[in-house]
């Protein structure tokens, strides 16, 4: 759970409690008279947040609503927030592309994204800001995620101007999985998962393999190993938690095409323009955790260290600026990542008034030796774009106190100030070298009326930011023209505000809607691709969003989320202020039955509205609607067989497009 969302409020089951509350009565011995007991199943709902969150676009997904949605890619656990959208541009195994309230998060820039504690989001990567790789997690492990949008969260700092998710690993496995998996183009996984006792606590493993070729002409061969084991066990009356976690990837990829070479008959859909496309990456990671109480409230901590490597090869020009060689680059990343993060929660009284007060701290640090850019020639080095040492540092603290003043009003007002150091050692253009510090306050309100028959209204305003590539920073000349170019902003500013509702006054029913606003100051950002910077303008978003859960039967769920965007650059420009990439409509869609006697299954839909591709609106991508389904059914009390159908009616769409000179 986000700490601080239960307050002195309802007392509250924990996020483990709540989605692993499945139980079942053995057979009594029959002997004589005594009768067999029938098997039954109890099962979480829906977390009820009446009372309990701080806005209406937060919420938690359990590991019940996972486990009932058939994914594609294993990032698409993140499309269980409503409004987000998880598509890919170049294959598996490469960050996958996000989008959420009229964003083109690239690869994650701008919603912060927490895996078992520990960040997932890259700083100065090799390849975009804020690079979030969640090829490394397993989807069986999740037994929650816990999200939010917009920048009213102390808590939440870098990268979460758009929002953010947690997602948290199970404490122990209820009981050990063998899963094998078959599927069309090669598609081959095998996972091995337990929790065995061990000593006073816990063990959980897992192991898991996976190949895919995709339909692709060229095969993608992309072979994953992915690995985990922690240890869970009680220290006086707290607990702590040591895990280790491994992930390695390779693959080669069939990246984006260009339209007129489809259209020629050149390639098929199918095709590729250069073959030999791909990379490899990797991520390897030790953590503890710990939760205890401490001086009359609860503390929670994680030190982490993770290792991360990237060699990734594209090519998206073609031949347009090297009619020999061709235009393929390398973006190579190699860094350590170390952390430590921390929060403080009790309960006191504040002019009579219950009141939660909580203090937590983040502290990282990214070692880059080196992150580099390369002309490349079939995966062979030609020469070096850029090449650089960079080491940026982070220290942030934050304070928020939620004061609950009636029984129909609360408010919670929070601080957040963020400090980081950027300093780069060029070693392939020693003038692009520096050191630049810059710090940053973000003030955060939120006020809760209600509820009145079982509704509760929402204002919500904060301030947030994300930070820019440590290179764009210290910048002073294009590594390729030598040209004077002027360094971005260390810390961009963001501003947002929200009214919303959430109401469970219809039995079964949960039901949200949020009216949001997003502003972002100018600045200039960093292109990997190029190695300089590129020209940013302010820009401003709006929109609405209305999110429903229905239990329309005890074994039959339906979703339905619907969010309208506004996307737009400020001030006037020749070139139009349109934000290419934002789509103005996103939807989707399921019907569930988690258990149907022996039988289980999902059907769900996701809709992308049109998007400008350029700032004029001149060129706009497709919609697509896609459907996808799972099936399956309980042959045997620990047996199960499942089918998973993606593309359901076999759309003939994009999973994403882009305009551009190529």
């Amino acid at each position: 759970r986000r700490p601080g969302a239960e307050g002195m409020r309802r007392p509250t089951l924990s996020l483990l409690q709540r989605a692993l509350l499945v139980s079942s009565l053995g057979t009594s011995a029959h002997a004589a008279g005594v009768p067999t007991l029938q098997e039954v199943a109890v099962t979480a709902r829906q977390h009820e947040l009446i009372g309990v969150a701080d806005s209406a676009s937060e919420g938690t997904v359990t590991a019940a609503q996972l486990r009932n949605r058939p994914l594609l890619r294993p990032a698409e656990a993140l499309e269980t927030v409503p409004g987000m959208i998880v598509t890919q541009h170049s294959g598996d195994g490469k960050a996958n592309q996000y989008f959420l309230r009229g964003f083109n998060l690239d690869h994650g820039t701008d919603f912060a994204t927490w895996v078992a504690g520990m960040p997932v989001n890259l700083r100065t990567h090799a390849h975009g800001q804020g690079y979030t790789d969640l090829n490394f997690i397993i989807p069986e492990l999740i037994s929650g995620v816990d999200y939010w949008k917009g920048p009213y969260f102390a808590s939440a700092g870098d990268f979460s101007s758009a929002g953010g998710a947690k997602m948290h690993y199970t404490q122990a496995l209820k009981q050990s999985i063998a899963l094998a998996t078959l599927g069309d183009f090669g598609y081959q996984r095998a996972l091995l998962a337990g929790s065995p006792v061990l000593g006073p606590g816990a063990v959980t493993y897992a192991l898991e393999y996976e190949h895919s070729d995709g339909p692709w002409e060229v095969p993608a061969n992309f072979v994953k190993w992915n690995g985990l084991l922690r240890y869970v066990l009680p220290v006086g009356e707290g607990q702590l938690g040591l895990t280790a976690m491994g992930y390695s990837g390779e693959r080669n990829s069939t990246d984006q095409v260009p339209m007129r070479a489809l259209r020629s008959g050149q390639i098929s859909r199918w095709g590729t323009i250069d073959a030999s496309d791909g990379g490899t990456s990797s991520r390897y990671s030790l953590s503890a955790d710990v939760a205890t109480p401490l001086a009359g409230g609860e503390f929670q901590s994680t030190a982490y260290w993770f290792k991360y490597r990237l060699n990734l090869y594209s090519n998206f020009t073609y031949w347009l600026n090297d009619p020999v060689n061709g235009d393929q680059f390398e973006q190579a990343d190699d860094r350590n990542v170390y952390g430590w993060t921390g929060e403080w929660h009790k309960n006191l009284r504040f002019l009579d008034s219950p009141t939660r007060t909580s203090l937590g701290f983040e502290l990282r640090q990214d070692r880059i030796k080196p992150v580099g850019l390369y002309a490349t020639r079939e995966r062979e080095r030609l020469s070096t774009t850029r090449e650089d040492d960079v080491i940026e540092s982070s220290a942030g603290v934050y304070g928020s106190a939620d004061i609950q003043w009636s029984d129909v009003f609360r408010s919670v007002l929070g601080l957040r100030y963020d400090r980081y150091r950027f300093d780069v050692t060029s070693l392939s253009q020693p003038e692009n070298s520096g050191d630049v510090s810059d710090g940053i306050w973000s003030p955060k309100l939120s006020l809760v009326f209600g509820p009145w028959a079982q509704t509760e209204y929402f204002v919500n305003a904060g301030y947030g930011f994300h930070s820019n590539d440590a290179r764009g920073v210290t910048i002073k000349v294009d590594p390729a023209s030598g040209d004077p170019v002027d360094p971005a902003t260390p810390l961009v500013r963001s501003k947002g505000a929200e009214l919303g509702l959430r109401t469970e006054a219809i039995a079964n029913l949960q039901s949200s809607l949020a009216l949001w606003y997003l502003k972002l100051d100018s600045e200039l950002v960093f292109i990997g691709d190029a190695g300089n910077t590129e020209a940013g303008r302010p820009s401003k978003r709006h929109g609405v969003e209305w999110s429903n859960r229905w239990r329309a039967l005890p074994w039959l769920l339906v979703d339905l989320d619907v969010a309208w965007n506004h996307a737009r650059f400020t001030g006037d420009a020749p070139e139009g202020d349109y934000v290419p990439g934002a789509p103005d409509w996103v939807a989707s869609a399921g019907i569930s039955v988690p258990r149907y006697g022996p039988w289980s299954g999902a059907l769900f839909m996701r809709y992308i509205g049109s998007y400008a591709l350029t700032e004029d609106n001149s060129v706009r991508s497709d919609a697509q609607t896609v459907f996808d389904l799972q099936m399956g059914y309980q042959l045997a009390r620990d047996l199960r067989l499942r089918l998973d159908v993606f593309n359901l009616f076999n759309a003939k769409t994009y999973d994403i497009s882009y305009y551009y000179e190529s």
